[in-house]
């Protein structure tokens, strides 16, 4: 590569066990990508030191120059200080208070936006995905937990001063079952996947899951949702009854949103809804229009996402791109 013209975004997803780097040119093709474990099992480096050595090797691996980098995008769960670019809290990956924005300005001298992992997905969805040309995008992407994401007439909606959308923090049962927040009955803690493989994890001790219990037992961290897609597909009715009980807990949260924003577009995306899309999407859609008011059935779709794993990295730079070139202006 020959130019030093400033031409080249990065997009980082810092979403769930695994962070995805990719670097695009200005047309937003890729020019090369870096995918790393979140938590580092040989010690070497570990938190925001972890996401700056996977964007040098990802430099590295695809003869970048650092010095074409025009900004970084930066996509972090959990509710983020807008205005210094700083993680608050993540409670499914223990980081808080983290400086992203002033860590990687110094390490890469480029502007760096941070931003809300599922904000960026859904931003990326909105861009280049299955929300293309909608006016209002409401994303829910239920994993670990349960994320949420809004983008209105290609702004990603925001709080005066932290990001907002956390769906899954919102209490939609009288339940006491709780989550990675404190507070019981939330979305996440009805309707996450780990709420899935726990009461999946429950059905197959009892003896009535099967496939289940052959294929994964009854460990947490081995009930992922191929696993359960497999135990549905092979005839455990059961985890089939607990995952569209899940999916109609989001229908709900869905008929929340949409008497308050009124989108035209819902996405659902993440792992979960990639193994049983067909199941998933049924579910939530017309959950969502039993529990809405009359005059608003037909106003929205829900759709699943199109970009997969790249939707995260792809929006950040996307963002990126956007706030960084109108402060340039």
């Amino acid at each position: 590569m020959a130019s030093s013209e400033k031409n080249i975004w990065i997009g980082f997803d810092l979403g769930g066990t695994k962070m995805l780097a990719i670097a695009y040119d200005e047309n937003w093709k890729p020019l090369g990508r870096r995918r790393r474990k979140t938590r580092g099992r040989d010690g070497s480096d570990s938190g925001i030191e972890r996401v700056a050595t996977t964007i040098e090797r990802l430099l590295v691996e695809n003869e970048i120059p650092p010095s074409r980098i025009a900004g970084i995008g930066i996509g972090c769960p959990g509710p983020i200080d807008l205005t210094k670019g700083r993680i608050l809290t993540t409670p499914n990956l223990g980081w808080d208070d983290i400086d992203v924005a002033g860590f990687l300005k110094q390490r890469f001298d480029c502007g760096v936006t941070v931003l809300n992992d599922v904000d960026a997905g859904v931003y990326g969805e909105y861009k280049f995905g299955a929300a293309q040309k909608a006016r209002c995008v409401v994303g829910i992407f239920p994993g670990t937990g349960v994320g949420g994401g809004c983008v209105y007439e290609d702004k990603i909606l925001q709080g005066a001063h932290f990001s907002c959308m956390e769906i899954g923090h919102t209490r939609i049962s009288s339940d006491t079952r709780v989550s990675g927040s404190a507070s019981p009955g939330t979305l996440e803690a009805e309707a996450s996947r780990l709420t899935i493989a726990a009461e999946a994890a429950k059905a197959a001790f009892r003896g009535n899951a099967p496939n289940l219990m052959k294929n994964a037992g009854t460990n947490l961290s081995e009930i992922r949702s191929g696993a359960l897609a497999d135990a549905i597909e092979k005839g455990d009715k059961i985890v089939g009854e607990i995952v569209e009980e899940a999916a109609r807990s989001i229908g709900i949260a869905v008929a929340n949103v949409v008497h308050i924003l009124s989108p035209d577009k819902i996405v659902l995306g993440g792992g979960l809804v990639e193994a049983m899309e067909e199941l998933f999407v049924k579910t939530v859609r017309k959950s969502a229009r039993d529990n809405v008011m009359s005059v608003y059935k037909d106003t929205f779709d829900v759709v699943a996402a199109t970009l997969g794993d790249d939707a995260g990295a792809m929006g950040a730079a996307a963002w990126a791109k956007r706030q960084l070139t109108s402060e340039r202006r």
